[in-house]
């Protein structure tokens, strides 16, 4: 059996995916950047987004059980609750957090505006009214807040903020 030339014949060394890419685990924002984008979303009036994104921090859930919540999870009786439980789809474990005053006053307006009921689901999509946001443009929209305060999309990780930001130092104003 002869070998062909062209297999045997050198090829250029191929330049590996990661190069000039950061790898690895990405920083958590920080307190002062939550309260960037709080601030940020407040003063633009998104109370979705607001309520979407105080519920975030305060539940440290992951995004799939964010765009999952029902009005009845946090707001039972159409006020938001102090304390809610949710179970997490991953592990099928009963989450209980608790609600900021400013989480709830953000959902109890956000409720208010968008003319939520029980039963309905706290944050809908825009292709189907009745269902939930998609998980992918949640994600989209974590990738806006973070760039509209100015930080590149890819360096800050949304996740690990929600599970690594101590719960005194989230909401205290930055210096």
């Amino acid at each position: 059996m002869q070998k062909d030339e062209s297999t045997t014949a050198r090829q250029p060394p191929r330049t590996p995916w990661s190069k000039g890419k950061l790898i690895g685990a990405k920083p958590p924002l920080r307190a002062k950047h939550v309260w960037s984008i709080r601030t940020k979303l407040r003063v633009e009036g998104r109370t979705r987004d607001l309520a979407m994104f105080n519920l975030a921090i305060d539940s440290k859930l992951r995004g799939c059980d964010v765009v999952s919540l029902r009005v009845e999870d946090v707001a039972p009786h159409g006020q938001a609750v102090d304390r809610a439980t949710v179970r997490q789809k991953k592990t099928g474990q009963p989450v209980r957090f608790e609600l900021t005053e400013q989480t709830r006053e953000a959902v109890d307006t956000y409720i208010r505006t968008a003319g939520k009921k029980v039963g309905q689901f706290l944050f809908v999509g825009r292709r189907d009214p009745e269902g939930a946001i998609s998980t992918r443009q949640y994600a989209r929209l974590v990738s806006q807040w973070v760039a509209g305060i100015g930080l590149d999309q890819r360096q800050p990780d949304f996740q690990h903020t929600v599970r690594t930001v101590v719960f005194s130092r989230a909401y205290e104003r930055p210096r």
